[in-house]
C-alpha cells in the first residue's frame, strides 16, 4: 500500500483494513488497528507496519483499547511462498508447543537454516519468535476476555510454566499480565472468546450451506450461531458455539474443553472453519472483473470449512456421484452407528474405527465401501498430515475427491472444482462463459459463488 491509502484508512477507521497493517505512534510507544477508537495521532508521529509482530520487534508494545492480538489474520505472504505457508500453518497448528524448529525443518524436508531464512526475509523474525509471538497474542485475550486463572491461561497458551509466561510477557510485550487483567475490567466467566474478520461477510449463504449438511449431534446451526463438536490431534474432546455478531464484525465463540489444552491449533480452527482471515475485499475485487460475474456475485462471501481433513475425505467419498441429500443421509448413518455418543452429542468417527468396520449397513455401492475403508485404513497408518494427492494412489479416489478436501477440509483458496456437477449446471443456468484461470489465485471463491447460485 502506499502510505496515503494507509493514512486514509486509518483516519476512516475503515475496518476492511482490520489487520492488514498496524499503526504505531512513536510518542506513546504503542501499536494499535487501523480501528482503534482512541483520537487519531497526528500523521508525522506515526510509522505503519504490515503485521503486528513487525511493530513488537521495533519496541512498540500493543494497545490495550483496540487490541491487536483481536484482529483478524493478514496473509501477506500467502502464495508467495508456498513452504512459507505452510510452515506459518504447522507453526498456528501448534507444531513448536511440543516440538522444535529441527523437527518442523525435517517436517518439510528443508534445513533450520533455511527455514528461519524465510522467516527473516518475510517476516523480519525467526520461525521461533513468530511461534512465540502467536502465543502471547492468544494469551492477551484469554486474560482480557476469561476468568481464566493464569496458570490456566499459561497452559492454554502453550508455555510450560507460570514463571516462563511471565518473564516472555514481559520481555516481549513490555508488560505484566496482572496489567492486562486489571485493565480488562470484568471478564467473562469460562472461555467466551471473540474472533473478529474484515467486512463484508455473507452469514446467510454460508449458513444455509451448513445448515443443508448439518449432522444432528455432530453439528448445530441456528440463525446466528454455527457449533459443532470436535477433536485434537491428541483425542481431547470438545464442542464450541459461534454465535454471529455482524454490528461487531465478528464471532462472540463458547468453547469447552473435556480437559485443558493448548488452544491456539483450535482457535485457529475454528478461523479457518469460518473463514475469518479471508482478504474478502480484494477477493471480490477480483471475481467482479470476470466476464459476466460481476451480477451474479455475493459480497462476502467465504469458504465454510470441515474439521479435519479426514472428515472431508469421509464426506466427499460418500458424496461421490450422489446428490448433497443421499450424500447427506449416508454420513448422518456414518456417525450415528460409528462415532462416539455423550449423550445427544456425537464425533465424528476416527479412521481406526472405519478401517476395522465391515460398513455392510451403508446402501451404496461395495466399491465405494472399500474406497472407504481402504482411505480409513490409509489415514490410521500415515496420519492427515500427508499432502491429500498422495491419496490418488487409492483405488477409488479421484480428482474431484482430492480438490473436495484441499477445498474444504484444509480451505485452500485457489482450487476450481470444474467436473462437480453443481459447477457445470451453474455455469449453464446462468449462461457464463468463464476461464477459470483468470480467478486465481481465488478460485475456490468462484467454486462457491457458482454454487451459490443453484
Amino acid at each position: 500500500m502506499e502510505h496515503d491509502q494507509y493514512r486514509q484508512a486509518r483516519l476512516a477507521r475503515d475496518p476492511r483494513f482490520d489487520g492488514r497493517f498496524f499503526v504505531a505512534v512513536r510518542t506513546t510507544g504503542i501499536y494499535c488497528r487501523p480501528i482503534c477508537p482512541a483520537t487519531p495521532p497526528k500523521e508525522e508521529n506515526v510509522t505503519y507496519f504490515d503485521s503486528a509482530i513487525a511493530a513488537a520487534n521495533a519496541g512498540y508494545r500493543p494497545c490495550l483499547r483496540c487490541r491487536p492480538d483481536s484482529a483478524p489474520g493478514s496473509w501477506a505472504w500467502r502464495g508467495t511462498d508456498t513452504t512459507l505457508e505452510r510452515s506459518i500453518r504447522l507453526i498456528d497448528e501448534g507444531a513448536l508447543v511440543d516440538g522444535n524448529i529441527p523437527a518442523l525443518a525435517a517436517r518439510l524436508g528443508i534445513s533450520s537454516r533455511y527455514l528461519n531464512k524465510l522467516f527473516q526475509s518475510r517476516l523480519g523474525t525467526s520461525a521461533k519468535h513468530y511461534a512465540l509471538h502467536q502465543q502471547l497474542m492468544l494469551a492477551k485475550q484469554l486474560l482480557h476476555d476469561t476468568a481464566l486463572p493464569m496458570a490456566e491461561v499459561a497452559a492454554a497458551a502453550g508455555f510450560g510454566s507460570v514463571r516462563r509466561f511471565n518473564d516472555c510477557f514481559a520481555r516481549q510485550l513490555q508488560l505484566t499480565p496482572s496489567q492486562i487483567r486489571r485493565a480488562s475490567g470484568d471478564p467473562q466467566e469460562g472461555l467466551s472468546l471473540f474472533l473478529s474478520y474484515r467486512p463484508p461477510y455473507a452469514w446467510q449463504p454460508l449458513r444455509d450451506f451448513l445448515a443443508l449438511r448439518r449432522i444432528p449431534g455432530l453439528e448445530w446451526v441456528g440463525t446466528d450461531h454455527y457449533g459443532r463438536t470436535l477433536i485434537t490431534a491428541d483425542g481431547i474432546r470438545g464442542r464450541f458455539t459461534a454465535v454471529h455478531q455482524p454490528q461487531k464484525h465478528g464471532f462472540q465463540v463458547q468453547l469447552q474443553m473435556a480437559r485443558s489444552v493448548p488452544l491456539l491449533p483450535i482457535i485457529r480452527q475454528i478461523r479457518r472453519v469460518l473463514d475469518l482471515d479471508a482478504e474478502i475485499a480484494t477477493i471480490d475485487a477480483h471475481l467482479t472483473s470476470l466476464p459476466g460475474l460481476a451480477e451474479h456475485l455475493t459480497p462476502g462471501l467465504r469458504l465454510p470449512g470441515i474439521w479435519r481433513p479426514f472428515e472431508a475425505g469421509v464426506r466427499a467419498i460418500l458424496g461421490q456421484q450422489v446428490s448433497v441429500a443421499a450424500a447427506h443421509n449416508l454420513v448422518q448413518q456414518l456417525v450415528h452407528e460409528h462415532g462416539e455418543h455423550d449423550g445427544e452429542l456425537r464425533q465424528f468417527p476416527t479412521a481406526e474405527t472405519l478401517a476395522a468396520s465391515s460398513l455392510e449397513s451403508l446402501r451404496m455401492p461395495d466399491s465405494r465401501r472399500q474406497t472407504l475403508r481402504r482411505f480409513a485404513a490409509h489415514i490410521a497408518e500415515q496420519g492427515e498430515q500427508t499432502d491429500p494427492t498422495s491419496w490418488l494412489a487409492l483405488k477409488g479416489i479421484g480428482p474431484w475427491t482430492v480438490d473436495y478436501v484441499r477445498l474444504r477440509g484444509l480451505s485452500e483458496p485457489d482450487v476450481f472444482l470444474g467436473s462437480d456437477l453443481g459447477v457445470k449446471k451453474a455455469l449453464v443456468q446462468r449462461g457464463l462463459d468463464l476461464d477459470p484461470e483468470q480467478a486465481a489465485p481465488w478460485r475456490s471463491y468462484l467454486t462457491f459463488q457458482l454454487w451459490n447460485l443453484l
